[in-house]
């Protein structure tokens, strides 16, 4: 009889005939079923297989034997990158992952990771470069991970991710919200995302950045609650809760502070007629460096103001030093009165003059920083205007026009008083802790 240059056998139990081919070795290989309960028909199978190939389990592909030799001989990830890599360069792969490699971390695992303000490398670089990053930015962004990210790459690989994916996570972000969102919102839930991403790929992580010119959303911000000029020459004249809360959105109306600089004010901050713009305030950083990272001079034209700030630090409760707090709390030292009263007291005052509960629930203490930058940009240029608020949106002119000369303090203070001045008290009124 003939030998054959395979093996066809029946196994215990079975109704097919298998068979085993041979390696270059000489060696059998695994048993494959023919499908065939004839042996006659399963030896014709088999020498159509040796000569052709097999065909794959859903029969789309031939798989010829010195391949599957090659793949049953990989033993290494070393080997089998290696033959994914000239699969890639031949065009038959788009991408791909490898056990174990750093491609194969899980990538939401990866994202909650790189939004851990304690040991995140993202995080530890950025501070090691003198760049600011806040604990209150780093958690908001790891809980947008877990709002929305999350859901929609359940289970998948950092390595596994393609731009289609960012493309249709883009598209389901509203349904993800199950609400409206403004175009900022999405962006910033987009970019809790992109920026783990982008450092991923700049660090060799992954092969290829997938968020590369991707389209963001619209950056209309939805339009803030401001009052009139009118309204609020009435606004501070009536009886507030807490007059700390009074002047504190005094001070934002006509300078456009935002609560936590307001907040992080304290006596050595407090000039003759100007304040020094040294910190913020949240409860997470504490007293922490400003928005953009940057100290600046904020000018305040107005005695009545001026002084009552200086009478209200004097009366802290807790001791007066250079590094009391000017907005004092009343049951720490160590604190800063909460920005949750300034707003209290602002729609208080609003129900007061005549407003309704559901209209004064619109206005929040960051209006004020609309406010003044509404009324304030017809009276002044954009680059003095800039150095109040502290606002970076054009980064060649703060580059170029970052000093301030005196000439530009007159002309900043000058447009304070024509705008502001009419709701400003002219006497000083006694506070009392």
């Amino acid at each position: 009889m003939t030998h054959l240059p395979f093996s066809v056998f029946k196994r215990a139990g079975r109704q097919f005939y298998y068979v085993q081919f041979k390696n270059s070795k000489g060696e059998y290989l695994p048993g494959i079923s023919t499908r065939q309960m004839d042996k006659a028909l399963a030896i014709e199978t088999s020498f159509k297989w040796f000569r052709d190939g097999r065909p794959s389990k859903n029969g789309s592909t031939v798989i010829h034997l010195n391949i599957q030799e090659v793949l049953r001989n990989v033993k290494t990830i070393q080997e089998a990158t290696f033959i994914c890599n000239e699969l890639k360069q031949r065009g038959f792969l788009k991408s791909y992952v490898v056990s174990e490699s750093q491609q194969a971390t899980d990538f939401i695992t990866f994202l909650q990771d790189f939004w851990n303000y304690e040991s995140s490398p993202y995080v530890k670089e950025r501070l090691r470069r003198e760049h600011g990053i806040h604990q209150n930015y780093v958690k908001s962004q790891g809980l947008d991970v877990i709002k929305y990210w999350k859901p929609f790459f359940k289970n998948r690989l950092i390595g596994d991710i393609t731009r289609n994916d960012i493309e249709q996570f883009i598209d389901a972000i509203g349904t993800l919200a199950g609400r409206e969102l403004s175009g900022a919102r999405k962006n910033s839930i987009l970019r809790s995302g992109v920026i783990p991403l982008r450092w991923a790929f700049s660090k060799e992580l992954i092969e290829k950045d997938v968020t590369a010119h991707i389209t963001w959303f619209s950056n209309k911000f939805r339009e803030r609650h401001i009052l009139t000029p009118e309204i609020v020459q009435i606004l501070f004249a009536v009886e507030w809760l807490d007059e700390r809360s009074r002047l504190a959105n005094m001070l934002s109306s006509v300078t456009g502070l935002r609560a936590g600089e307001v907040q992080g004010l304290r006596i050595q901050d407090l000039g003759n007629d100007c304040l020094y713009i040294r910190h913020s305030w949240n409860v997470r950083d504490k007293l922490k460096t400003t928005k953009n990272n940057e100290e600046r001079k904020v000018e305040v034209p107005f005695p009545y103001l001026m002084n009552s700030l200086a009478q209200l630090a004097k009366s802290n409760p807790h001791g007066v030093s250079m590094d009391s707090y000017v907005f004092w709390a009343e049951k720490s030292a160590t604190k800063p009165m909460e920005n949750c009263l300034f707003i209290e007291g602002l729609r208080d005052a609003l129900i007061k003059i005549g407003m309704k509960q559901e209209s004064a629930s619109l206005y929040v203490f960051h209006g004020w920083r609309h406010f003044f930058t509404t009324y304030m940009i017809g009276h002044l240029d954009t680059k003095l205007l800039k150095y109040q608020t502290g606002h970076k949106t054009d980064s060649m002119l703060i580059r170029y026009g970052n000093h301030q000369t005196e000439e530009d303090r007159g002309k900043i203070r000058q447009a304070q008083v024509e705008v502001f001045g009419r709701f400003i008290p002219k006497q000083l009124k006694q506070i009392t802790s």
